[in-house]
């Protein structure tokens, strides 16, 4: 378990970086097609379906080869 919340501090702490020091290297999150926006007077939606399918597998890579 210590082991995985090191590893969790650590990304964390990457993305923090990341966020801070290069904020339009992610710029392109939520802003990919099929990630759906729908603006109306009165209230916004905002469902990022493809930005989460890609973090989805992009993760699912990363925890395979820690596992390994």
């Amino acid at each position: 378990m210590a082991k995985w919340l090191i590893a969790a501090g650590l990304l964390l702490l990457l993305l923090g970086l990341i966020l801070h020091y290069a904020p339009g290297l992610l710029s392109w999150f939520g802003k990919l097609p099929g990630d759906i926006r729908i603006d109306s007077e009165r209230s916004r939606t905002f469902i990022p379906f493809t930005s989460m399918i890609i973090l989805s597998v992009l993760l699912t890579i990363l925890l395979n080869l820690f596992r390994r």
